[in-house]
């Protein structure tokens, strides 16, 4: 059975139940417990704090898990990244004071850097051949700097607004880009192949839409221009010969732009089905 690793609480664990629902799964009922079998699949779920799934999964205790690439990498396990699942975008960057003297990533030097993410952002400074004193905290460390512990914070940046409220300005690089990741252990389980089948299906399922239309196929090349596909339409005749059925996959964002340059060309009756989940 596939022991799978699933966040508990937190940002990403809604969108990760939603998303291995999606996939066929079945999850728990009772947000108190913590452990969860689903025969018919073949896995066992194990509800836990995100930041500790990487470790659990590094150690071999488990066999996959989903997390965010920060938490892993500030983890230090031997857990590693097989997915991205593209959901719980953010990215860390530094800030400080906004008069302050600090605009430079080497203006760092010597001083403390309050952050959730002490081994995450130690890597990334000595890499680049600062050095620091980091003070850990779990959270609100846009506060460190006026209550005296630090000099400039590590922190998650979405609008910047949190730390613009603070009196803080974001500088230097971006330390990273973070995303929910699908990552496994030391040894893969039979059973990862088709959960990595189900994920990536959803993900197609949720980026792509089936579009069908009626043209006269002496537009069919420019329309095929227009929507090629994954790997080409699918092109049935019609009764009047002089036109075909056309079934292709498009960007759902993309939809409404590419009805309009088909319609454009000559389409017409043009339908556009959502996608439940795919194989692909």
């Amino acid at each position: 059975m596939l022991r799978i690793a699933v966040p508990n609480k937190g940002s990403l664990s809604e969108i990760a139940a939603e998303m291995l629902a999606e996939a066929g799964y079945s999850g728990r009922k009772d947000s108190r417990k913590l452990v969860h079998a689903d025969p018919k699949n073949d896995v066992e779920f194990f509800y836990l704090r995100p930041r500790d799934i990487a470790t659990y999964v590094g150690s071999g205790a488990l066999d996959v898990g989903i997390t965010g690439r920060d938490l892993l990498l500030d983890s230090g396990s031997e857990a590693h990244e097989i997915a991205e699942l593209d959901f719980a975008d953010s990215t860390f960057r530094f800030a400080s004071p906004a008069e302050g003297d600090i605009k430079e990533l080497t203006d760092l030097q010597g001083k403390r850097v309050a952050t959730s993410y002490p081994l995450l952002v130690d890597t990334f400074l000595r890499k680049h051949g600062v050095e620091s004193t980091l003070v850990k905290l779990d959270g609100a460390v846009e506060s460190a700097v006026q209550l005296g512990v630090a000099d400039a914070v590590a922190d998650v940046v979405s609008t910047g607004a949190t730390l613009r409220a603070a009196g803080l300005e974001i500088f230097g690089p971006v330390i990273l880009d973070s995303t929910a990741v699908l990552i496994g252990g030391p040894s893969q389980h039979p059973g990862m192949e088709r959960l990595m089948r189900r994920l990536r299906g959803v993900l197609v399922a949720r980026k792509f839409v089936i579009m069908d239309y009626d043209l006269p196929v002496a537009h069919l090349d420019d329309a095929i221009a227009v929507a090629g596909g994954i790997e080409s339409p699918t092109v049935s005749p019609l009764r009047d010969e002089e036109w075909v059925a056309v079934r292709v996959m498009v960007p759902s964002d993309d939809a409404n732009t590419i009805m309009d340059r088909l319609y454009d060309l000559g389409a017409r009756a043009i339908l556009v089905t959502a996608i439940h989940a795919a194989r692909l």
